[in-house]
């Protein structure tokens, strides 16, 4: 009985043993062949990194600000009787936007009108009877005064109505309204803004180095994220005799046209002042740079003698470069890349140093210096 269940287990362990013998022989090769195998190379798309004549720019974040641009406010405290503009309307210069209640005034000039042309009656009066030296001098005198007295009186309640009478001090568009009928109007309340953008001016401001290169005349570019895409031409009109004493900077001011009225106040700008020289730089698509927080870089593409000496195979280096000026979809690059080498223009997220590409350019994207998006 002992003899065969010694048998029968010596059966068992033998059946575990060959077992674990065929597994662990399975993951040998399963570790080998994980070792000996090669991913498929990713396809890629790859421009050239060329040399190109960019005219020379000086580049500075601005601010827009209109030429002419303020919040109608009440000079005096009044209730609001009539409100004759729109909200967003165009205004010429004078036009009515809001009268306040100007009952109590108008009634008190009318007194005062009255006391005026009693007064100026008066004085005919005593004029005609100083002429016939029927009366002193000091009564005409006296009539005179009083005359400019009640002119006096009427002129400053005249004054106080057309301050009641709120019109636009120049021309331009404006913004929503900010009051209503019936509302007590403290002086200084706001009413309505009112900026003229036709032209517009930006202005930014530029390091003291730069105060030689530049005068009043140069063409300046401007784009704002508010329309991507689109580039508006101005002039540098102004530059400030000071200094910021703080930053070094000199104020600049440029002036545009703004036909269109794109350009509002307040928006943020990039603004480039044209320089008269042309500068060589080595330009390549924007879309091969790949940012980090460490630095910007490329992936230059090599060829390397392929195995058993067969088609050469291509590879990818990371290469951290110095980016300088953007134009189009090209940005320049100051540093760490050579004219003439191939750097990959897409799919450059899925990449990493070392590893096998195969390029194919037939679906990459073209790269413009100028370009206009149809859906923008």
């Amino acid at each position: 009985m002992i003899r065969k269940i010694s048998i029968a287990v010596f059966i068992v362990l033998l059946a575990l043993g060959g077992l674990a013998g065929v597994k662990a022989l399975q993951f040998k090769r399963l570790i080998a062949a994980g070792k000996s195998f090669a991913p498929p190379p990713e396809s890629v798309s790859a421009a050239v990194a060329r040399e190109e004549k960019w005219q020379g720019t000086l580049t500075a974040i601005g601010s827009i600000i209109a030429v002419q641009g303020v919040t109608v406010t009440p000079e005096i405290p009044g209730i609001v009787h009539e409100i004759t503009f729109e909200s967003g309307a165009v205004v010429s210069k004078g036009d009515l936007l809001v009268r306040l209640d100007t009952s109590l005034e108008e009634a008190q000039l009318r007194a005062l009108e009255a006391q005026e042309e009693l007064a100026r009656l008066n004085l005919t009066r005593e004029r005609s009877l100083r002429s016939q030296n029927l009366i002193p001098q000091s009564e005409l005198e006296t009539a005179e005064a009083t005359l400019k007295q009640n002119q006096g009186n009427a002129d400053a309640t005249r004054a106080t109505i057309q301050k009641k009478t709120i019109r636009a001090p120049f021309a331009g568009r404006l913004g929503i309204r900010l009051v209503n009928l019936g509302q007590n109007l403290d002086t200084g309340k706001p009413i309505v803004s009112l900026q003229a953008l036709t032209p517009i001016y930006a202005d930014f401001s530029l390091p003291q180095q730069e105060l030689a290169r530049l005068k009043t005349g140069m063409r300046v570019w401007l784009v704002t994220d508010a329309y991507l895409g689109r580039q508006f031409e101005g002039s540098l009109t102004a530059i400030n005799p000071d200094l910021d004493a703080s930053t070094r900077s000199v104020g600049l001011q440029a002036t545009f046209e703004n036909v269109d009225q794109l350009l509002r106040p307040g928006m943020f700008a990039r603004v480039e002042v044209l320089l008269p020289e042309e500068q060589r730089v080595l330009v390549v698509p924007a879309t091969s740079v790949l940012s980090a927080p460490y630095g910007d870089s490329v992936f230059v593409i090599e060829s390397k003698p392929g195995k058993d000496e067969g088609k050469p195979e291509l590879t990818v280096r990371q290469q951290f470069i110095h980016i300088g000026r953007a134009r189009g979809d090209y940005v320049s690059v100051d540093s760490g890349l050579k004219p003439g080498e191939r750097v990959v223009s897409s799919g450059i997220f899925k990449l990493r140093n070392g590893m096998s590409v195969t390029e194919n350019n037939t679906v990459a994207p073209k790269s413009d210096m100028a370009p206009h998006p149809s859906d923008s």
